[in-house]
């Protein structure tokens, strides 16, 4: 099977560099290292390369892998960076963005879930990634600054504790917007003040409190 599942990755990595996904030399090699079958349920393991959202318990989901690429090509991560994310999920961001960053908090709101994507990332080898649960809004004041935060759960607005815990010179991903329509928008903190970019419409589950 994990021949299959090989075949599958690389077919996946090749359809999201085609369809300019996925561009920087590390972040391929990040997808590649991740085997994203160990981040859905059992039931699901034989679409775990589908390019498409995938249920994971708990009315949350496992982003399209396409969604997974933007949002970490659009958040240049750096080798040095610790990173926060809102929204643990599946682990399968978090354990992305571990091959290419210092640290990753993930904050998960289900506790269900936050342990599950705790024993995905162990299992995965993933040892720069720290969960908790509790409501990501808030961030982690404990370990803020953050040089980058990624949240993988649509606000009807920005926290106000995100922007505070993002280092000046940071950059922000997140989705905003209602149930049915968002924007992925990416702010970069310039003088204390988030300056907002919007790059396109997206769908994800609702920031939960």
């Amino acid at each position: 099977m994990a021949g299959e599942f090989s075949e599958r990755k690389r077919r996946l990595i090749e359809h999201l560099k085609d369809s300019g996904y996925l561009k920087t030399p590390r972040i391929i090699k990040a997808f590649q290292e991740v085997r994203r079958e160990l981040f859905v349920p059992k039931d699901m393991k034989q679409h775990a390369y589908a390019d498409e959202p995938l249920p994971i318990g708990g009315g949350q989901t496992i982003s399209a892998c396409h969604m997974v690429a933007i949002m970490t090509e659009l958040l240049e991560p750096r080798k040095g960076d610790k990173v926060l994310e809102v929204g643990a999920g599946s682990g399968y961001q978090a354990a992305i963005l571990s091959r290419l960053v210092k640290k990753v908090y993930t904050v998960e709101l289900v506790p269900e879930l936050a342990e599950k994507a705790a024993k995905a990332l162990k299992k995965a080898g993933c040892t720069n990634v720290e969960t908790k649960v509790g409501d990501g809004s808030k961030g982690w004041k404990e370990h803020a600054p953050f040089d980058r935060i990624i949240v993988t759960c649509a606000s009807p607005d920005i926290p106000q504790p995100l922007t505070d815990q993002l280092k000046e010179g940071g950059i922000m991903a997140i989705p905003v917007g209602g149930s049915w329509q968002q924007e992925l928008i990416i702010g970069r903190k310039k003088k204390g003040k988030l300056l907002k970019q919007r790059h396109g419409g997206c769908v994800f589950v609702p920031l939960r409190h």
